[in-house]
């Protein structure tokens, strides 16, 4: 299934969440300009590595600032064009409205923090892995946490493949990002066989979108009435 659209029109223009996506395509561009050798090396040093965090965390020589930076670096360095288009994808369609629910300052605080807590979440399910994670989709999935529980009603106008069957199906929100979740799940509880494997950071997504849930009632605004899209239809 991929989304193509939401059913709700923004309220504001979401400077925050164009400027991520374009702040994210800088940063793929460079890593194009520079040659296997620099590039694996920045991946390395700007990607976040959970062996080196807990590594940096029992060394008492080691600034702090070494161990905590690519966490926050880590979410706009992306693995290849299929990486970054997805990510944007999901960010594009998402993220406007979670803006519009939080204002522009709030949202990027809750983007970045949202990023942290997934990097986190998969630190604590895989403390000693020296393989590093990138991309954006830990930070967006706090978006979708937070989607979910301000527009659960909202349609999601979606591209479904099954067998020689390809149609455009408006899905409500909440199962679409239900099913989102339930795959996650089945995938991050499959990678706990292979805990040295690279791959996609499965247990990012879940812990950015269970912070994006819980956040999201302390950061949006109390002014704004919360469940202006729940419509049965």
């Amino acid at each position: 299934m991929i989304p193509l659209k939401d059913d709700i029109p923004s309220e504001s223009t979401p400077f925050v969440n164009y400027g991520l996506i374009v702040l994210n395509f800088l940063v793929f561009f460079y890593e194009l300009a520079l040659s296997p050798k620099a590039l694996h090396l920045f991946i390395f040093n700007f990607g976040f590595v959970p062996l080196k965090f807990s590594q940096a965390l029992t060394c008492a020589s080691c600034p702090l600032l070494e161990a905590v930076f690519p966490i926050f670096s880590s979410m706009f360095i992306h693995g290849g064009w299929f990486h970054l288009l997805g990510n944007m994808l999901f960010l594009y369609i998402f993220g406007d409205n979670v803006e519009d629910a939080l204002g522009h300052l709030k949202y990027f605080i809750f983007y970045v923090l949202s990023g942290f807590a997934a990097a986190i979440f998969q630190y604590l399910i895989h403390p000693f892995s020296s393989v590093p994670m990138i991309g954006a989709s830990g930070a967006i999935a706090g978006v979708l946490g937070a989607y979910f529980i301000l527009y659960p009603y909202a349609r999601v106008f979606t591209l479904v493949f099954l067998f020689f069957f390809i149609d455009i199906i408006p899905i409500p929100a909440f199962f679409f990002l239900i099913l989102w979740f339930f795959i996650q799940f089945l995938n991050g509880s499959a990678s706990l066989a292979m805990p040295g494997a690279g791959g996609v950071a499965w247990w990012a997504h879940i812990g950015g979108f269970l912070a994006g849930m819980a956040m999201i009632l302390l950061f949006r605004k109390k002014t704004r009435p919360r469940y202006r899209y729940y419509r049965p239809w």
